[in-house]
């Protein structure tokens, strides 16, 4: 990982987890395109996402990390923000990354697996946004945390169990912080306003993956084969689109569990 300077025309600062492919490069692209710095934090990187940028001369970053070991990069960025001006028009944090295993009972993956897969979904987020707060909490610009969660995290299905306890805890986490924000308000210190956001059904690589699985694993299989065969997917781009609409509303992080197919 390298820090790069910042680029001084670019004023609002975004920094996007899980940015190399599906829902993740969507936000980073539309990002770019209305001006932001964008670091994209990811294992791989995006050869779309560079080209775009390259050609158009917008400012991107992409950090490549493994979110299963998420203190290294948490730590980078805490360092990282700290060297940045406090003058930025806005600055958010979108937490996009997810791991979701081979649809199936716990019993029936390795403890590996699903060690990454919750560290990925729930321990990253925790820790990026601990950094986040950290590092920004004397900047003037509006922060924001952008938590994408899933329907799953409140409502649990069978063979997936380590994916709904990710974006529970995820939606509890952010309740939690946004309390603890509310409370520095209140005793007139800046406070970020903190969003864990349902983004609907995706046409995405885990949606394939659930389509995919086997039926004596994952009972629901499906139903996603019917979301899919029904037309009921949305782009990664359209969705990306009404989450960034969603992200821009004045009243953002009054309903701090939210769904973007609610707004």
């Amino acid at each position: 990982m390298t820090a790069h300077a910042t680029d001084p025309a670019a004023r609002a600062l975004t920094l996007i987890t899980g940015s190399s492919r599906g829902l993740g490069e969507a936000l980073a692209l539309q990002s770019l395109e209305a001006g932001d710095l964008v670091i994209g934090i990811a294992r791989g990187r995006s050869e779309s996402l560079e080209r775009f940028a390259h050609e158009r001369g917008l400012p991107l970053q992409q950090w490549q990390a493994d979110l299963s070991q998420p203190l290294v990069i948490a730590k980078h960025l805490g360092e990282w923000l700290r060297t940045q001006p406090i003058d930025w028009t806005r600055a958010t944090l979108i937490n996009n990354a997810g791991v979701i295993t081979p649809p199936g009972p716990v019993d029936g993956e390795s403890l590996e697996a699903l060690s990454g897969a919750i560290r990925v979904g729930l321990e990253a987020t925790l820790l990026l946004s601990a950094a986040f707060l950290e590092a920004t909490r004397d900047w003037t610009a509006p922060r924001k945390i952008l938590n994408i969660s899933s329907g799953l995290g409140r409502r649990a299905m069978a063979g997936s169990a380590v994916y709904c306890a990710a974006k529970a805890g995820m939606d509890n986490l952010s309740r939690a912080m946004a309390l603890d924000e509310e409370h520095k308000a209140a005793t007139g210190r800046p406070a970020a306003r903190i969003v864990s956001l349902a983004p609907g059904i995706i046409d995405t690589d885990m949606q394939a993956q659930l389509r995919g699985a086997d039926d004596a694993q994952f009972p629901e299989r499906h139903r996603f084969a019917e979301f899919k065969a029904q037309g009921q997917l949305a782009s990664a781009q359209d969705t990306a689109t009404r989450v960034l609409k969603f992200l821009a509303r004045n009243d953002f992080g009054q309903q701090v569990l939210a769904d973007v197919r609610d707004a």
